[in-house]
């Protein structure tokens, strides 16, 4: 198998068209289909096994070797159970990061040299250079469906060993080239959100973990206004699933959550989509992942974002002596959440990113002087 490349099939249109580009460059190519979660899809919406069945297929149209692999027991042990704690400790993380640096990019990679393949290729929206000897990790030309942001745990190793042939094109463009090669999944709707969740509620998925304890939802002074669910299925920032209509007293305007107090099991909130309690302009992040193996220096500046589909912004970056990272923005950022991740770009580079401690948001302050 010199030379030749494993694709993660995942049986939607973006990876079969990542291996049909690469079969017509002639390169020796085979995929993998990854199952990470085990349950009954049609209790739990998940589409596995109909992934599966046009994964499978795609291999038919183009006349490759399918193999199929069940990760379900490394994603539980490395994604999931992670998932879960997070929410119980009050954070909000992000399976996606943490499925990409422990599954496609570590199980699968390693599943797949074991194989013989010489690379691996996915059909994320991302781009990969060599410039002197190292490998940078680079945004999707699309900036509507850039991926870099889940992928700034992918160190020199990986990147070496990865190919993204989707990288340079948009959508539009892909979803033509699998409709011409008359691909079983070229007019497959993108999947959104969470396999394991699926279309089911979340927070009904997540009290299965989770017991959910009902408690107080109360303003910044601590007046209460009404009851909650479980303070673990919210995140700063939340508008829907309040359930607080019109309070008396109080003007006819939104309401959004502004902070959790999951010791005591009370959710905090406010009027006002730019509620003061919901900016800050400093954070506290730990676990810095750096795609050159190394910061940038000791301080840098960069544009970093919070969020996927965020906006870049500009914000200066200090490395203490930790490994963990104080950043500042000069202009005040909102709902920047414990448990997400902040990456950080020069220009088209995606530099790395960790994940957030916590903020000197009002309600945070403590917690960012503590960490």
């Amino acid at each position: 198998m010199a030379g030749t490349v494993i694709v993660g099939l995942s049986g939607g249109v973006d990876s079969s068209v990542a291996a049909l580009l690469l079969q017509r460059q002639d390169v020796p190519i085979e995929a993998l289909f990854m199952q990470n979660w085990e349950e009954d899809s049609r209790e739990s919406g998940c589409r596995a096994e109909e992934d599966r069945k046009d994964a499978i297929a795609v291999c038919g149209r183009l006349g490759i070797r399918c193999h199929t692999r069940n990760f379900a027991a490394e994603y539980w042990d490395n994604v999931f159970a992670h998932f879960v704690d997070e929410y119980r400790a009050g954070r909000t993380p992000n399976p996606d990061i943490l499925c990409n640096r422990e599954i496609k990019f570590r199980t699968f990679l390693e599943h797949a040299q074991a194989l013989g393949a010489e690379r691996i290729a996915t059909g994320h929206y991302a781009r990969v250079l060599e410039q002197a000897g190292r490998w940078q990790l680079l945004r999707g030309m699309d900036a509507g469906k850039d991926q870099s942001y889940f992928l700034y745990t992918l160190g020199q190793t990986q990147l070496a060993s990865t190919l993204f042939p989707l990288g340079a094109l948009p959508k539009s463009e892909v979803r033509r080239l699998a409709a011409a090669a008359q691909l079983p999944t070229h007019a497959k709707k993108d999947s959104t959100g969470i396999c394991f969740i699926g279309e089911r509620d979340f927070r009904e998925f997540l009290g299965r973990y989770l017991p959910a304890r009902e408690g107080d939802i109360v303003d910044p002074a601590g007046t209460s206004l009404g009851r909650h669910g479980g303070a673990f299925f919210y995140t700063l920032g939340q508008r829907e699933g309040l359930n607080l209509g019109g309070v008396r007293g109080r003007p006819q305007a939104p309401w959004f959550v502004v902070g959790k107090d999951v010791a005591s099991n009370r959710l905090i909130v406010d009027q006002g989509h730019d509620s003061s309690y919901l900016m800050s302009q400093h954070l506290r992040a730990a676990l810095p992942d750096w795609v050159d193996g190394r910061a940038p220096a000791g301080r840098f500046e960069c544009t970093a974002k919070t969020r996927y589909r965020q906006l870049d912004q500009a914000c200066q970056v200090q490395v203490l002596d930790s490994g963990s990272l104080r950043v500042h923005f000069p202009e005040p950022q909102r709902a920047v959440t414990p448990g997400q991740s902040i990456v950080f770009y020069q220009g088209e580079i995606c530099l790395g990113g960790a994940v957030i401690e916590a903020t000197d948001a009002p309600l945070e302050v403590h917690a960012m002087e503590a960490a």
